[in-house]
């Protein structure tokens, strides 16, 4: 008998996450800006590689002071809101962000709680840090059902609840009457609230941002990375912005040196562009709308999104639709409900191209919506 690495019983048999990989003429499904950073973002940052290239044989500042310093100055001139540089920590990706926060406040014996249909990384979070996961519902239009969170929190009484907003995989942002009374609910049991505004930057003009209520909720947690908006994906940097004892409690179980002087050089280097990498965010917003004026007059059910993709359907066999459309060059996503496909903004030429092959596929029975009408 070959020998066999003692897995966790948990992790057997499970697969890796990760979004299929393909090399496609239109790539729409990771909800990555389609527009790169500009020759002098690009020479900056490259400068401030070469620059950290002759310190690497010294560890990082592990406070990163400087980066959370422009994250500081970024997050004021984006929403308004004055975090203190304390109150900003980073990691490589709001995915570690993410991990960062179970492992301090999940764990054995604990809860972690969002409602479905929601980030599908969630569930891997709390699995890792051995946290007990629960997962409620939203209402059939995607929209968030007050009534039954707070039901289920008083069910569960959990240490974490995690609430993305905009939502993914549906698009949907929450507004502030559903977080502040989540907080105090929250509160009262000894748990944390995280708000995941990953696509933040994208939501519509008047939908707040959860930064406004940061002051008024020391349980509060509001997470952003640089790799939507930003165009940054690559470079994997998130952050978040809590109260002081929250982010004392992640800096004791980060990792030494978690993030690295290269990183910290290059998303500084990005911080002194923003305003040319978030040059195209309107452009993106506008073709977003688009997409789902589109969608609709053709029939499909639409979420509303505030962020850089849409939530369609509905579709008997979806993978038949995704299997047409990568047959035709344009790669989405099959995640959501069953039924249902999300399609990442690009170009216009890129949407253009999307919308032909959607066209060309339903001309061929196979993208006919399984019922008719929207839904918003």
């Amino acid at each position: 008998m070959s020998w066999l690495p003692p897995l966790r019983e948990e992790l057997r048999g499970i697969e890796p996450y990760g979004a299929p990989q393909l090399d496609v003429p239109v790539q729409l499904n990771v909800n990555e800006n389609p527009y790169p950073p500009d020759a002098d973002c690009a020479a900056d940052i490259a400068g401030a590689v070469l620059a950290a290239a002759t310190t690497l044989n010294r560890y990082p500042d592990r406070e990163f002071r400087a980066l959370r310093q422009g994250l500081s100055e970024y997050l004021a001139v984006e929403s308004g809101v004055a975090v203190p540089w304390q109150q900003v920590w980073a990691a490589n990706g709001s995915n570690e962000v993410m991990l960062q926060l179970l492992q301090a406040f999940g764990g054995p014996g604990r809860t972690a709680v969002s409602f479905a249909p929601t980030y599908s990384m969630y569930p891997e979070y709390a699995r890792d840090t051995a946290t007990g996961w629960v997962a409620g519902r939203r209402r059939e239009d995607f929209g968030f059902d007050l009534e039954h969170a707070e039901a289920l929190l008083g069910e569960h009484r959990p240490s974490v609840v995690l609430l993305p907003s905009p939502n993914n995989p549906t698009g949907t942002a929450l507004p502030p009457e559903v977080v502040a009374p989540l907080c105090a609910m929250a509160a009262a049991m000894g748990g944390v609230v995280v708000i995941d505004e990953a696509y933040a930057e994208f939501r519509r003009d008047g939908v707040p941002s959860a930064l406004e209520l940061l002051a008024e909720h020391p349980n509060l947690v509001v997470t952003r990375t640089m790799s939507k908006a930003f165009a940054l994906a690559g470079a994997r940097l998130g952050y978040l912005a809590a109260s002081q004892p929250i982010v004392d409690a992640i800096r004791v179980v980060r990792l030494p040196y978690h993030l690295s002087a290269v990183t910290q050089a290059v998303a500084s280097a990005a911080l002194r562009h923003a305003p040319s990498l978030l040059g195209k965010v309107a452009e993106l917003r506008a073709e977003r709308d688009r997409c789902v004026e589109l969608l609709r007059g053709a029939g499909y059910a639409v979420a509303d999104s505030d962020a850089n993709f849409v939530l369609f359907g509905r579709f008997a066999d979806r993978h038949a639709v995704w299997q047409g459309l990568l047959n035709r060059g344009v790669l989405i996503r099959e995640t959501g409900p069953d039924g249902w496909l999300r399609v990442s903004v690009g170009t216009a030429s890129e949407m253009a191209a999307f919308s032909t092959a959607l066209a060309d596929i339903r001309d061929n029975g196979v993208a006919t919506p399984l019922l008719e009408g929207s839904q918003s």
